[in-house]
């Protein structure tokens, strides 16, 4: 038994080194679903790679939520959603210059955020409570991106490389809850001043709060819960967009104004 659980461990750290390897050189790498079989291991890929990023002294500020439309899980084959990391690091300025390489495949997506003013630990948790637990809402912006060629993932391959973080982007201009209609809120995002891609609050999990409320249930028992101060981006309100050098992107947000990415 010992045996099969070193073999596991080592197995994870081989699917971590391949995904961190291809971050640092900036080539992608092939999927890692051939070392890791589920999506129980992915997170503990996950948590490998999260680890050594805090060893570094990278600090966590928050964590994204994936897969959050029903369409896209149906593709899959899954029924819950996916959740990674949010480091400072990989948090950019509104409007500012996003170096284009820094990514290896980005996507372009308009988020809600919220911002966290009290502990999200233990749980599973109610809505009421979770809405107690939020300071603000934001308009953002997430990159996602892959370390995967091609993004040829599965749920497995994407929760290893951190749900396929890139970075993000966080409007300026916070709301309070109270008095927002975040399920029928309208996203547009235009490139270069076309529309690219446009949504609404009810295709993330029919409203962005669920995602919290799931997010909070599957990290709050987990080696990193959630804390006050923490940024949650809960899922893509439409479609991605990819981006290339020179692109500036900005997302509108009913209730929640504006937010730009500029990719230099």
């Amino acid at each position: 038994m010992h045996d099969e659980w070193s073999e596991a461990v080592d197995v994870r750290t081989q699917a971590a080194d391949r995904l961190l390897d291809a971050a640092t050189s900036g080539k992608p790498c092939p999927p890692v679903r051939d070392l890791v079989g589920s999506v129980r291991d992915g997170y503990a890929v996950q948590e490998i790679n999260t680890r050594r990023a805090l060893q570094e002294g990278r600090r966590l500020v928050g964590r994204k939520v994936g897969m959050t439309n029903a369409e896209v899980r149906g593709r899959f084959g899954i029924v819950e959603p996916d959740f990674g990391m949010l480091f400072q690091d990989r948090c950019h300025l509104d409007g500012q210059p996003i170096p284009i390489g820094d990514f290896l495949q980005p996507r372009v997506e308009g988020e809600v955020a919220f911002v966290l003013k009290e502990d999200l630990e233990g749980g599973p948790f109610t809505t009421a409570e979770v809405i107690r637990a939020v300071d603000f809402a934001l308009a953002a912006i997430e990159v996602a991106d892959s370390r995967i060629e091609g993004w040829d993932i599965t749920p497995a391959d994407t929760i290893a490389d951190n749900a396929s973080s890139g970075a993000f982007v966080l409007g300026s201009d916070p709301r309070d809850l109270r008095g927002l209609d975040l399920r029928s809120a309208a996203m547009t995002m235009t490139r270069n001043g076309e529309q690219v891609s446009s949504g609404s609050g009810a295709q993330v999990m029919e409203h962005p709060l669920n995602a919290l409320v799931w997010l909070a249930g599957a990290a709050g028992r987990s080696a990193f819960p959630m804390r006050a101060g923490d940024v949650v981006l809960t899922g893509t309100l439409g479609p991605f967009v990819e981006a290339v050098s020179g692109d500036v992107f900005e997302v509108r947000i009913d209730g929640l104004g504006s937010v730009r990415a500029a990719f230099g």
